[in-house]
């Protein structure tokens, strides 16, 4: 959004984050993010402000429209579709901000601006950077580690439609979830029709035989378990901990007055898991989805600067 903010000269307000999803987080983008390092260090490109002026609230006739832009959407898009619509309702309220801006045949200024973004201007509150910096400092003392984005949680299988390996009553509790959201149930989806188009994530199971037989990591090396609660709990993770018992957790890690201002609100604890992985030997993903990309993403993005960084002191 700040990119398309830019690209058509618009007054952007700090995010509003989604409070009726299946997670209920109360969480709002100042409870990650820092705002004031978000706003002052994209101040020379748009102007961001934190909340929406009283002037063009209802009281005075405004009211604002609510729409998705069209994905992928290229900058013709918004220059010729989007930006009329603002000179009529003055303020539009974007409801959906995923994948609304085409990766491929944009300007170069704009892929430079998402960058900056991206790993300049979202940086996550001093708080939530403290307890990761010591959750890495907990691990580190016990040696390297390999970050595990585990992505076999209840919300993801329901979403999803896989339910490979679950038992009969699991199945019906993911169908139920899964029927519960709109946003879910748009399409019937066969279990094991997807799954053979791998289009499902990796139980436990098989990500323990990737692990242990494609990769080569023994039963020495430490696991930090990047996620939730793992459906199926103990039972689905047996054959992971039975090749890698150095499986951790940031609850096995942190004292519980540490972790207790965070419970409940799982972007926060995501923020968590997020740090710790991107300070990792290597992080694993056993499902494609933003989180994996975005770890990718700061690597190769943290690897550039590196490198950057020795080019400018080469003869």
């Amino acid at each position: 959004m700040v990119t398309i903010a830019r690209l058509l000269n618009l007054t952007l307000v700090v995010p509003k984050l989604d409070k009726t999803s299946f997670w209920a987080d109360p969480s709002d983008f100042e409870d990650i993010f820092d705002v004031g390092h978000f706003v002052n260090s994209l101040r020379d490109e748009i102007r961001i402000i934190k909340r929406l002026p009283k002037r063009f609230g209802a009281r005075y006739g405004y009211l604002p429209l609510q729409m998705a832009p069209i994905s992928w959407s290229n900058e013709h898009y918004y220059l010729q579709q989007i930006l009329p619509l603002f000179d009529k309702h003055k303020v539009i309220h974007f409801n959906r901000t995923d994948s609304r801006l085409a990766n491929n045949g944009i300007s170069m200024d704009l892929h430079r601006l998402r960058c900056r973004v991206n790993f300049q201007a979202l940086k996550f509150t001093p708080e939530i950077e403290a307890l990761g910096n010591k959750l890495i400092r907990n691990i580190r003392e016990k040696g390297p580690f390999l970050g595990l984005h585990l992505r076999y949680e209840m919300d993801m299988l329901a979403f999803s439609g896989c339910t490979h390996g679950c038992t009969d009553q699991e199945t019906e509790e993911l169908e139920q979830l899964r029927y519960a959201f709109p946003c879910w149930r748009e399409k019937e989806i066969v279990s094991e029709e997807k799954r053979s188009q791998g289009l499902c994530p990796l139980t436990p199971e098989e990500t323990a035989l990737i692990l242990h037989a494609l990769l080569g990591f023994d039963k020495e090396m430490q696991i930090y378990i990047a996620s939730g609660e793992i459906y199926g709990n103990e039972r689905r993770l047996a054959s992971l901990r039975a090749l890698f018992p150095r499986i951790v957790k940031k609850e096995m890690l942190l004292n519980p007055e540490d972790v207790r201002q965070f419970q409940n609100h799982s972007s926060q604890m995501a923020a968590l898991d997020f740090s710790v992985s991107i300070a990792s030997i290597l992080g694993i993903k056993e499902h494609i989805n933003w989180t994996y990309k975005g770890l990718w993403s700061c690597w190769i993005y943290i690897q550039m600067e590196v490198y950057l960084g020795l080019s400018s002191h080469l003869p």
